[in-house]
């Protein structure tokens, strides 16, 4: 079985990662440019001042996404680029930036998903509490319905957040991603409370603002769990470890997505966290609760989960033995069945079609003496993967579009410049752009539909 004729191929980047441009035109700085500028927070120093240039080379990288035969590139908007303080005055020239973007996009034949926050908060709503501020609902909606209003007639696809859990738990409770927070647990629920009300005050902000039907999101990601066998109890244990609420952590996916479908907090969530509870009002599930189209997910690993005593999940040690095949970063382990497993778990409990808004390998790329970049591990790891999630779809998942990370090399934020994802090697001194061997594979993956997998 071949994937659907309506399934989407696509690619995907973030404002902050790459546009450059951390000064121009009016943008202000966001929690990310205040954060890779304090020394010794980002690998040796970097930041994203000028990245991949983007905000000046969009044209070549929309002809980069044409020419890979993209159906669809997810990008996000910068919301300090549109609203410089967050809130109030909005940046004509950001807003242009965006408009001749998407026009080219479109005028390419490809299709603009757009996420409305990729981690970028505007340094002016941080200094006034940033998530910890209920005001947050409102400053969010308010964003959402600038950017519906301006770019609602042509932006069909919305996504509202990317990965509550590196917002809130990286930057918020761990502190080693911008903000650079370590807050107790009960802010850190507080945090999480008021984003959700966000997404779902966007998601209302979205569906009045745009013209037409629209499809909406919101990008999540957690810690996959995959069966140490395919036996019954094994994969009842790592069903149950996936959607688990029981970590004084944000790595929960269930604490964010059921609220989001469902209308409210799991219930071993609301007993394990009884304690750090935030206050939620009358009408905040409500808000929360409001109708999305598809479940986003970001899917790059995985760990091994069996059916231990009495059946209770426990995490297989070296569960893919020791010496595994790995990215360059540590955490970056190869789970062939990740997007398998992923896509079947989260389609049975939420019973919504899925996209995959994220999934990529990183590798220490670089132009070889033939003038060419050859990253077969990445063909490799795409391959496995792919070839998962083309399972699920035979047996019916309804998993409905793919997106690679990322369509170029970019600032992989605290690890600066040295991790390249990218489909397409960036020569970070001249801003060469020079397509990667994976490049033209997956260009192929696109060009027969998944048939050559």
């Amino acid at each position: 079985m071949s994937f659907s004729k309506d399934f989407t191929w696509g690619a995907a980047a973030a404002a902050y990662q790459i546009e450059g441009a951390w000064n121009t035109d009016g943008r202000a700085p966001s929690v990310w440019d205040v954060f890779s500028h304090q020394p010794g927070r980002i690998f040796d120093n970097h930041n994203g001042d000028v990245a991949c240039d983007h905000y000046n080379r969009w044209r070549e990288d929309v002809a980069l996404l044409q020419g890979l035969g993209a159906h669809a590139y997810r990008l996000s908007f910068s919301w300090p680029r549109i609203i410089p303080q967050g809130t109030g005055r909005v940046n004509a020239k950001g807003l242009a930036f965006y408009d001749r973007l998407i026009d080219g996009l479109l005028k390419a034949g490809v299709t603009p998903w757009v996420t409305l926050y990729h981690w970028d908060l505007p340094q002016a709503l941080q200094q006034r509490g940033g998530f910890l501020n209920r005001d947050m609902v409102e400053w969010f909606g308010d964003y959402a319905a600038l950017v519906a209003d301006k770019f609602g007639d042509r932006v069909k696809h919305w996504m509202t957040f990317n990965e509550p859990p590196v917002v809130v738990g990286l930057g918020m409770q761990d502190g080693v991603f911008a903000p650079g927070l370590k807050l107790p647990f009960s802010d850190v629920l507080l945090a999480a409370h008021h984003l959700l009300m966000a997404h779902g005050k966007a998601v209302q902000a979205l569906r009045a603002g745009c013209s037409g039907k629209v499809k909406i999101a919101l990008a999540h990601t957690s810690r996959e769990r995959i069966p140490f066998s395919n036996t019954k109890r094994d994969i009842e244990a790592a069903r149950s470890d996936f959607f688990a609420c029981r970590e004084r952590g944000v790595w929960n996916l269930a604490w964010w997505a059921d609220p989001i479908v469902f209308g409210q907090y799991p219930e071993e969530g609301l007993k394990n966290f009884a304690a750090d509870l935030p206050a939620i009002g009358t009408g905040d599930m409500k808000l929360i609760n409001q109708k999305t189209d598809f479940i986003a997910y970001n899917c790059y690993t995985g760990w091994k989960v069996k059916a231990g005593k009495n059946g209770q999940p426990e995490k297989v040690a070296n569960g893919w033995g020791t010496g595994n095949p790995r990215g360059t970063l540590p955490w970056l382990e190869i789970a062939d069945e990740a997007l398998y497993w992923t896509a079947k778990f989260q389609t049975e409990r939420y019973k919504l079609p899925l996209v995959f808004s994220e999934n990529g390998y990183c590798n220490t790329d670089f132009v070889h003496l033939d003038g060419k970049v050859h990253d077969p591990q990445r063909i490799d790891f795409l391959a496995r993967y792919l070839r998962g999630m083309k399972r699920a779809v035979a047996e019916g998942v309804p998993v409905a579009g793919y997106f690679y990370w990322s369509i170029l090399d970019n600032f992989e934020w605290c690890e600066g410049y040295k991790d390249r994802f990218g489909l397409v090697h960036v020569d970070y001194q001249t801003q060469k752009r020079t397509p990667k061997d994976s490049y033209y594979w997956y260009r192929d993956v696109i060009k027969t539909n998944g048939a050559n997998l």
